[in-house]
């Protein structure tokens, strides 16, 4: 399929235009709609995000993710490899920064704490907010790393961990082992020692004060609720109050906790309390990324249930997204879908009315054969953040502001239509082959071009009529 390239002056024009032709709906839908989204920034350094914040604000995105800030252990001496197996000549894991050995502002893989704050003071400069992947709930494999200032903070370095902390988690559904227990070797962190807690709070309002303005918190259904039981070095589960701001450690409270975004990787399974953490924060919505993921490699939305969110929280407080960096690297159970399919998927949830989409940054160079590409850390990745579908939708999703969706999709499944009121439509062909479509629309009668591929469609009788290119997605008013 042809690429289109646009110049970032010609995206920022696209976008605009989309926004400016569309009259907003006049009248509130029964639920709310939710208009940000989020680029995934995975691996870029703290430079490279900065330097392309002008293009990430251009496309559209309200928030940018980066990876784990803090202090991390130094693995295979420093290589900054995304990926190596031994006898490489270039070294280097990208988890090792999902490894602290201490919580404070920089590592050598994305950058010191003034660089973080550079890049804060961009993303402020063009209406973006960054968000930090945090990660309170475990150390680096290689526990004697830990820096002698977090062992001397906490009275020593038996008191950073639960009593189970090194017993490996084996029953995943038992809640005491899943949130005390060690998981992938990685000793689990007593959250809920005041000492631990009061450190942490100092990192977080130190990023806060940096420029930060919300967080993922990585391995969050790992961190124990209230009503879980306790480990016997633990008192009481308050971490999660602690660490949104309901309660204060010593003099410090989290900074401005109304106005940040603040979300949880709480992968669903048996046993998982989804509304209890839905108090704190914003959940991962990680089956229905599984369903759809299913239904673009089937190349049909008939094959998974798209319909339902698969979540128990209401779909607004819902993170969502066709892949994240675990499925793309942990198993790679995502990595052989052609970046023009997660595209389409990307387009359909970014046209929905709820959730918040989060695009995921494959590599630069990536290919369905070498899934790290130029396998730098560090590095931009490739340039779908940024293909003018993409750009297209997030500017229809805001266009759509307070508009009710209606899913359609075709009888064979190959091209999904999400309408949002009367005021537009994106139609999406998640199929190799040109689809001819006439499809149920609520969208007004007369013609329509769509904003990206000047493809024409037309409305009559409530049927849009019209041709798709394979693996293509239009947005029409």
């Amino acid at each position: 399929m042809k690429r289109i390239l646009l110049s970032a002056a010609t995206l920022l024009a696209v976008s605009m235009s989309l926004v400016s032709c569309c009259n907003k709906c006049s009248q509130t839908p029964a639920e709310v709609t939710n208009d940000e989204v989020i680029l995934h920034a995975w691996s870029w350094s703290f430079n490279t995000i900065g330097e392309n914040m002008k293009l990430i604000a251009e496309a559209g995105y309200d928030m940018v993710q980066t990876s784990p800030a803090q202090t991390c252990f130094v693995g295979e001496d420093g290589g900054l490899a995304l990926w190596s197996e031994e006898g490489d000549a270039v070294r280097g894991k990208w988890y090792y920064y999902y490894q602290p050995i201490d919580w404070k502002i920089g590592n050598y893989m994305l950058g010191s704490r003034d660089e973080f704050k550079a890049m804060c003071d961009s993303a402020h400069k063009y209406g973006v907010r960054v968000l930090v992947d945090v990660l309170p709930n475990h150390v680096a494999i290689d526990h004697t790393a830990v820096t002698a200032a977090l062992d001397s903070v906490v009275g020593g370095h038996e008191n950073l961990f639960h009593a189970n902390g090194f017993t490996d988690i084996t029953q995943w559904n038992d809640r005491f082992e899943c949130t005390t227990g060690m998981m992938g070797k990685l000793p689990d962190v007593n959250t809920e020692n005041p000492e631990f807690q009061y450190y942490y709070m100092k990192y977080v309002n130190d990023l806060i004060a940096c420029g930060a303005r919300g967080f993922r918190y990585d391995t969050a259904k790992h961190i124990g609720l209230p009503s879980d039981p306790t480990d016997e070095k633990s008192e009481r589960n308050n971490f999660w109050d602690i660490a949104t701001g309901r309660e204060a450690i010593k003099d410090i409270t989290l900074l401005y906790p109304d106005s940040l975004f603040i979300y949880g990787e709480v992968l669903q399974d048996k046993n998982v309390k989804e509304l209890e953490y839905a108090e704190y924060m914003d959940l991962t919505a990680s089956n229905y990324g599984g369903a759809l993921r299913h239904a673009l490699e089937q190349h049909n939305y008939h094959a998974a249930d798209l319909a339902q969110w698969h979540h128990p929280v209401a779909p607004n407080r819902l993170v969502t997204w066709v892949e994240s960096h675990d499925t793309y690297c942990n198993g790679h159970e995502s990595a052989g879908i052609s970046d023009e399919l997660i595209r389409q998927g990307y387009v359909f949830l970014t046209a929905r009315q709820n959730g918040t989409p989060l695009f995921y940054s494959r590599p630069a160079g990536s290919t369905r054969d070498n899934y790290y590409g130029n396998n730098r850390v560090g590095d931009r990745g490739n340039d779908e953040f940024f293909h003018p579908e993409v750009v297209a939708a997030i500017a229809f999703r805001k266009a759509m502001s307070g508009c009710a969706e209606q899913v359609e999709a075709s009888e064979n499944g190959a091209v999904i239509e999400v309408l949002r009121a009367d005021k537009g439509a994106t139609l999406i062909n998640i199929s190799e082959e040109a689809q001819s479509i006439a499809m149920t629309t609520t969208l007004p009668a007369g013609e329509y071009t769509d904003k990206v591929h000047n493809t024409t469609f037309t409305v009559a009788d409530g049927i849009i009529s019209g041709e798709l290119a394979p693996l293509a997605s239009y947005v029409i008013y």
